[in-house]
């Protein structure tokens, strides 16, 4: 099953609890009513907030030191509107809204970018993005990753053709914008492909667990599995990469990341690595400094 089937499906559960709630207790007390069919989205917030605490504890129980709790907090709530956006809306519905665009006449024309979504994701993750891209005249191709629970290697292909695609249809190496699993697809791609690098302008990860993350300790998932934190298949792609390949690489990464952590893990040696406070894992890829700093690679 799809990705933005399975979220449809439970956007549906949703909202029809919230109805069966409200239809069972109108008549008793509208406003008891209205108020339980409210606290459903309230909950699914709420459910949220297990996972920023449970990273405060691995990061303090690693010795480092976790951001302070308001921090967290804003983390949290902001983060429950983001992914409700994201996992409620974009990509069960509004996936195939905006196709992928690339210039009518081949030729010179400004850098395009290719985006690569993260795990549990499609390319709805990306519809803000694809609109300032396409606004801005740059071509773009989104993938949705597909089998979605394969392991990462195995979309290597995928966006081979979509750095083609894009590089034939601009004249122009894209860039090549990655957010969480996405990155480490990309530096899967770039192992598996000989002169790959050269085809490419920079990389750009948002979240990306390049060392794993504990929160994968217990996947099941050919993909998650290879996420664990310091898992042998990170240690091999590690192993395969030189200096002039992690050049290419810009990292943004968060203390607030609820998905990827501890923070170390979503730093590459030898990258541009660049820190945003307060932001979590989804929302950090909609930051307003990682979208200034994004367009500014692309003129370069």
């Amino acid at each position: 099953m799809s990705n933005a089937r399975w979220q449809r499906w439970l956007v549906a559960a949703q909202l029809l609890l919230m109805a069966t709630w409200a239809l069972a207790c109108w008549s008793y007390s509208p406003a008891l009513a209205l108020a339980g069919a409210l606290a459903v989205p309230l909950l699914a917030r709420l459910a949220m907030a297990p996972q920023f605490a449970l990273m405060a504890w691995v990061v303090r129980r690693a010795g480092g030191t976790p951001p302070p709790a308001r921090q967290l907090l804003r983390a949290w709530w902001a983060e429950a509107g983001w992914a409700a956006r994201v996992f409620g809306w974009w990509q069960p519905f509004r996936h195939r809204a905006l196709p992928d665009w690339l210039p009518e006449s081949p030729g010179p024309a400004p850098r395009g970018v290719v985006l690569v979504h993260g795990f549990l994701c499609n390319r709805g993750f990306w519809l803000p993005w694809l609109r300032l891209l396409r606004a801005r005249g740059h071509a773009y191709v989104a993938l949705t990753l597909e089998p979605p629970f394969a392991g990462i290697d195995d979309y290597a292909s995928a966006i081979d053709e979509a750095v083609r695609r894009v590089q034939q249809a601009t004249g122009r190496a894209p860039l090549v914008l990655a957010h969480s699993m996405g990155g480490l697809a990309v530096r899967a791609w770039l192992r598996a492909t000989p002169g790959a690098a050269e085809r490419v302008h920079r990389v750009a990860t948002i979240g990306t667990p390049h060392h794993g993350t504990w929160a994968a300790r217990h996947a099941r998932s050919a993909n998650g599995r290879q996420m664990r934190l310091h898992s042998e298949w990170v240690r091999a792609l590690d192993a395969g990469e030189d200096a002039a390949l992690r050049a290419l690489f810009v990292c943004w990464h968060s203390p607030c990341d609820n998905v990827v952590y501890p923070p170390q893990a979503a730093q590459l040696q030898g990258a541009d690595n660049r820190r945003i406070d307060g932001a979590a894992h989804v929302e950090l890829a909609f930051h307003p400094q990682v979208v200034r700093e994004v367009l500014a690679l692309l003129e370069l």
